[in-house]
């Protein structure tokens, strides 16, 4: 019963340690740390220029001087000089939801950006590698077509020069042939 339990152990382990060595794992954990990256990138994209562009847009449309200002108040609790208490007021964030979803859009078109050039360079490579492979094909086809050639020319001047030979007996055999009959 221990040795079963010790070998799943090492079963799961020896599992484990295949799973975490393969090369997927390593590509998956390249990918997570290079979109945390990407999505600081694009993060600082959309909150220092798109951002600025649209609070100012914004601020002509709406009269509020930026995306931080745009509430929906649904329970209003005001401070002392009037101004809202956003910690005690219950409201909707139409800027912090404008701003993520100018973030998706932002990240969803870089990455199609990403992907449509990715898929290209495949293309291209597999259009090369194919055009290399016909190419090889061809001139392994042509190497053994001038191969079949020679020996074709080769078995021509065999037989040339046995039909010479043969030609050679037969003039050599009438010759014997004229003089046994005299």
């Amino acid at each position: 019963m221990k040795k079963e339990k010790k070998e799943k152990k090492t079963g799961f382990f020896k599992d484990f340690k295949k799973f975490i060595t393969r090369g997927n794992v390593v590509d998956m954990a390249v990918g997570v740390i290079v979109g945390g990256a990407f999505t600081a990138i694009i993060t600082a994209l959309s909150n220092n220029i798109l951002k600025p562009v649209i609070n100012f847009i914004l601020a002509k449309i709406l009269g509020k001087d930026s995306l931080s200002e745009v509430y929906t108040f649904l329970q209003r609790v005001n401070l002392e000089d009037g101004t809202p208490d956003l910690e005690e007021s219950i409201y909707i964030d139409w800027g912090m939801f404008i701003n993520a979803v100018i973030n998706f859009l932002l990240v969803a078109f870089t990455l199609f950006v990403i992907a449509r050039i990715a898929t290209n360079v495949m293309k291209r490579v597999k259009q090369r590698e194919l055009e290399a492979a016909k190419a090889a094909e061809e001139q392994k086809k042509a190497e053994e077509k001038v191969k079949a050639e020679a020996a074709a020319a080769a078995l021509a001047a065999k037989e040339a020069e046995l039909q010479a030979v043969y030609a050679n007996i037969a003039r050599q055999t009438e010759l014997l042939e004229q003089l046994a009959k005299k």
